[in-house]
């Protein structure tokens, strides 16, 4: 039984560990947004290129990170770990000295799998590590700590941007790993899975649905503007590659993501309620930057601290959120959060050229603000509560992993829907137009998973699983979960 205990000096240095590396993944995925205008006016990149820059690190990600999690419980969480930081500071300090857009994408594609190694295993060793009496208070303290970190992404992103410049975005990692790596050496102990540890790994599965994902994305990506023939063949084989995924998960003997899960209605109806909210909130927040730079005017900083009204709400409220859920059921909070979403970004069609931050922008992201406080934690929990507690790891990594691919398809999908063309982002009044009709299409989206919330989700059976992060601060994906029992780490 682990039995580092929280006060001991150990303990707080596994804290910091952990902090670190989780904090690494969530400063780039908030950060990397706010400099994308000015990455795209540099290295003289289209608004396809933009899209790759974001979506080949979500595509990577989110098709590893069930992988990334087993990996951990064969070989040692901490070695694993250490391996993601090291790989993702590696990834970074290419992405930093890139000479063109393709090297910045394929160095983001890098980027991805260190994230899919540390992201898992920063929980991970938390769980491994301490005391059971203080699990829950050092998941609260990471949890809270790296909000914060997503939190101040934005801002630190825009200052980046407006000094130094955007390849400090992803220099700033460098550091940390070299502080995180021999912290994590000295002070966090080793473990793994032992005889829960997977008897193989499912590497064929794990291929087929990056290669699913980054076909379909292509697909997206380039079908207003490249040949047809070319995108059909590339929509026609990723959706092949789906089948395929689906066919040896539900054949194989060790499964990356056993089909069964999806045997409980209510597990796979918060899954499609997941699929809806995260697809629009990854497109708000890959073209929120974008319009509040390209079309209001302002600088990167200034569009970096706009947004910080959502996450801050978060911090604050999940908690309380996850709380009334729990005595209401989660019914009436997965059915009104996104529709209070939804009307956040209906309020954004008022930001355009001359807007004002306190009557356009703001209200807008207090809206949006109030419906992810009021969806996420339950969300969350209501995962977990869809599956036997021998399964909530796996259950939480597979939403985890859905909310992922959610974003990436809908970044890739919602400039070809709104209409944007190559070089939209430079023209400001072509991006505010396509910009509000992206808004249309992410408040039908939301409006899609309220009515399959009401419809479907139920009040979860009385023995279910409680979430241990209870604090959330990151608005790309839900909050990993690691297992108290089974073979795998979800997260």
């Amino acid at each position: 039984m682990p039995d580092v205990r929280l006060a001991s000096s150990q303990g707080k240095w596994i804290v910091l560990t952990t902090v670190l590396g989780s904090s690494m993944a969530l400063l780039d995925s908030t950060v990397v947004n706010v400099a994308l205008p000015r990455i795209g006016r540099d290295l003289d990149a289209g608004l396809a290129a933009l899209q790759w820059t974001v979506n080949a690190y979500m595509l990577t990600l989110a098709g590893l990170i069930l992988l990334g999690g087993s990996l951990g419980d064969r070989y040692g969480r901490r070695k694993v770990f250490v391996i993601g930081v090291v790989w993702f500071a590696v990834a970074s300090l290419l992405c930093g000295i890139a000479p063109n857009i393709w090297v910045l994408v394929a160095s983001r594609a890098l980027q991805g799998i260190g994230g899919a190694l540390l992201t898992p295993g920063s929980l991970a060793l938390i769980q491994a590590s301490f005391h059971p009496d203080d699990r829950a208070r050092a998941v609260g303290l990471w949890s809270g700590f790296g909000g914060v970190g997503a939190a101040i992404g934005p801002f630190l992103g825009g200052w980046l941007v407006d000094g130094p410049g955007w390849r400090w975005v992803f220099l700033l990692n460098v550091p940390l790993a070299l502080l995180c790596v021999p912290v994590a050496l000295r002070h966090v102990p080793e473990s793994s899975g032992g005889a829960r540890a997977p008897g193989r790994f499912d590497v064929t599965g794990a291929a087929l649905g990056a290669v699913a994902l980054a076909l379909v994305t292509y697909a997206l990506i380039d079908g207003s503007q490249g040949s047809l023939a070319v995108v059909l063949t590339a929509a026609a084989v990723g959706v092949a590659a789906a089948v395929a995924f689906v066919r040896v998960e539900r054949r194989g003997s060790d499964p990356m993501m056993p089909l069964d899960i999806f045997s409980s209605r209510q597990f796979t109806a918060v899954n499609l309620v997941t699929l809806c909210v995260y697809a629009a909130f990854g497109g708000f927040f890959f073209l929120a930057s974008l319009q509040l730079q390209v079309a209001v005017g302002w600088s990167a900083l200034a569009a970096g601290t706009a947004l910080l009204p959502t996450t801050v709400l978060m911090l604050l409220f999940s908690a309380r959120s996850g709380a009334l859920a729990g005595r209401i059921g989660p019914r009436i909070p997965l059915t009104v959060g996104p529709l209070l979403c939804a009307a956040g970004m209906l309020l954004m069609l008022r930001v355009g050229p001359g807007a004002s931050y306190a009557a356009d922008v703001l209200p807008a992201l207090l809206v949006l603000g109030c419906g992810m406080v009021t969806l996420v934690a339950p969300l969350t929990a209501t995962v977990l509560a869809s599956v036997e507690t021998a399964r909530a790891g796996l259950a939480s990594g597979v939403n985890n992993a859905a909310a992922r691919a959610a974003g990436l398809i809908a970044v890739a999908a919602l400039p070809l829907l709104a209409g944007m063309g190559p070089d939209a982002y430079r023209t400001p009044d072509a991006f505010d137009s396509a910009f509000h009709r992206a808004m249309l299409w992410c408040a039908g989206v939301l409006v899609v998973g309220s009515g399959v919330a009401f419809a479907t989700v139920r009040t979860p059976a009385p023995d279910c699983t409680r979430p241990e992060c209870l604090t959330h601060g990151s608005v790309t994906a839900p909050p990993l979960e690691g297992r108290r029992a089974g073979r795998r780490l979800g997260g």
